[in-house]
């Protein structure tokens, strides 16, 4: 199909029936009528606060170009248009009320139009981060810029959260999220508008802050989207849900809003979809997989228990942290030896504290571990086993029994098979297949999948953030491009967010498509 382009002339008329005609129009050739050099002109017209679309016909003896400004005579649109034949045209299909086709762009298109400003908000949000449950000026921009697009927004939900509702008539509600917090790590892009905000963080340090994990285009993500689908409103039917999320982060902000009655405040939505910046994966590509996406995520504290004293007289003691070296080698028996080897699983002893000096036998030893997992069944299987071997430890040690505190972050993300079965499509239309990744399962955590555990269908995917150069340089000089949460990652954001807004835009018209 023809892609047809706005002709972005804004024409008033003198009062008819006791109102303004305006319009906003389209024009491309009719294509039985070529030879009579005629045109159909796709219109919004207001009349007073009336608004209808009909069909108006050029008469003979005029072409529009695809750019719709000038006929082959040389005469400019609004010449043509002003005359009162014309005017009676549009008069008389708006009391019949023909119905047409709005004129709107597609997604790929209006993200391509608009690049110049959501790269505004882009850079906005980037140069001016803040962290988890701090959100406060994140908040309040991306609230502005949805309002602007005309959508209704709701502050203050589970701390800095905010929700945006567009409804279009009845049909399903469709929930969009962007996670709105920024990571204490101090850029070093050298990119023009890079962050230069410090802050302190909760142990009163002072710490750089920056996007360093892609939410600055997810927010941007969420503002063409939702301007797009407020200006095209002839192509979906249904509720548009949109949520800025804080604190992802922290794995918390997700449930902050949930337990704030997000779901009983606002109607629960049907479907939820999200996206995240690869940095790996080309610019102009995507990657999802249906079923288990990303891992459940625990955190583990042991507290090993001992008695302190000299270290040349180490029969008088119980050592914590031998208790601990030994606890060490005994965690990873658990993944090897305890979990069905199809079962992907991690245990990682992050840090070890324990002591004070050469000579001294300390009283206590602690370890940090992070616990990944898909499943809820082996995820119980390495907590229970972690605990156990604990206490294993300690009572051959003949210590006291030790302190185990488990924190369950976020739970796994599972991409509905169904809503996965019917997107793939929509996404091979838009970008081709060889454009589409089967992307591997994630021991990273997102807590997106807070809200599909509230029970509804989620799919989150890969948003391409590199470009094929600048990953093919990095090949070259045998490097690996910087990951997320590096101060040194950054996207290539102008192709990374027409491909963002066009992917899921295009989800939503299908999830929304009028029946």
């Amino acid at each position: 199909m023809e892609s047809v382009k706005w002709c972005r002339v804004l024409t008033t008329f003198s009062t008819l029936s006791g109102g303004l005609i305006s319009r906003r129009c389209c024009i491309r050739p009719h294509p039985t009528s070529i030879k009579n050099r005629c045109a159909h002109l796709r219109c919004i017209l207001s009349f007073g606060t009336v608004r209808v679309s009909g069909l108006m016909f050029l008469g003979d003896g005029y072409v529009v170009t695809r750019h719709g400004t000038v006929n082959e005579q040389g005469q400019a649109m609004e010449t043509v248009i002003k005359t009162t034949g014309y005017l009676l045209r549009i008069w008389i299909l708006w009391l019949a009320a023909i119905p047409a086709l709005q004129a709107a762009e597609e997604p790929r298109q209006w993200s391509e139009t608009h690049l110049d400003e959501l790269l505004a908000f882009y850079r906005e949000f980037h140069s001016q981060p803040e962290l988890s449950f701090r959100e406060v000026n994140t908040a309040a921009r991306l609230a502005a810029a949805w309002q602007d697009c005309g959508v209704e927004v709701t502050r203050g939900v589970g701390g800095y959260g905010i929700v945006g509702i567009l409804e279009n008539g009845v049909g399903p509600v469709v929930m969009l999220r962007a996670d709105t917090d920024a990571l204490p790590v101090t850029e070093q892009t050298g990119l023009p508008f890079a962050s230069t905000v410090k802050t302190l963080n909760e142990g009163g340090a002072e710490v750089g802050v920056m996007h360093a994990c892609g939410h600055d285009v997810h927010m941007t993500n969420l503002v063409g989207v939702a301007c797009y689908l407020a200006a095209s409103k002839s192509l979906w039917k249904g509720t548009l849900m949109l949520l800025g999320q804080p604190a992802e982060e922290r794995g918390a902000g997700a449930r902050a809003m949930l337990d704030d009655g997000l779901f009983e405040r606002f109607p629960k939505p049907d479907f939820g979809v999200a996206l995240h910046v690869s940095p790996v994966m080309a610019t102009g590509r995507i990657g999802y997989r249906p079923g288990y996406f990303m891992a459940n995520v625990d955190s583990v504290d042991i507290t090993l228990h001992g008695k302190g004293g000299h270290g040349a007289y180490p029969h008088a003691t119980i050592d914590p942290v031998l208790q601990a070296a030994q606890l060490v080698l005994a965690l990873q028996t658990i993944v090897s030896r305890e979990i069905n080897p199809i079962d992907p699983a991690v245990v990682t002893v992050g840090s070890i504290h324990g002591g004070t000096k050469h000579n001294i036998i300390a009283d206590t030893a602690r370890l940090q571990l992070t616990v990944r997992s898909f499943s809820d069944k082996v995820r119980q299987q390495l907590l229970a086993a972690i605990e156990r071997k604990a206490r294993a430890v300690a009572s051959g040690a003949g210590a006291p029994e030790p302190d185990v505190v488990v924190d369950k972050g976020t739970p796994s993300l599972f991409n509905d098979p169904a809503l996965a079965a019917r997107l793939g499509p929509v996404f091979e239309d838009l970008l081709g297949k060889e454009h589409i990744e089967v992307s591997q399962q994630s021991m990273g955590g997102e807590d997106f999948s807070q809200y599909g555990r509230a029970g509804i269908p989620t799919l989150m995917y890969w948003l391409g953030g590199v470009s094929q150069e600048r990953l093919d340089a990095y090949a070259a000089a045998g490097e690996r491009p910087p990951s997320l949460h590096s101060p040194l990652f950054y996207p290539d954001v102008e192709a990374t967010l027409v491909t963002g807004v066009s992917t899921m835009a295009s989800t939503v018209l299908e999830l929304l498509k009028p029946e």
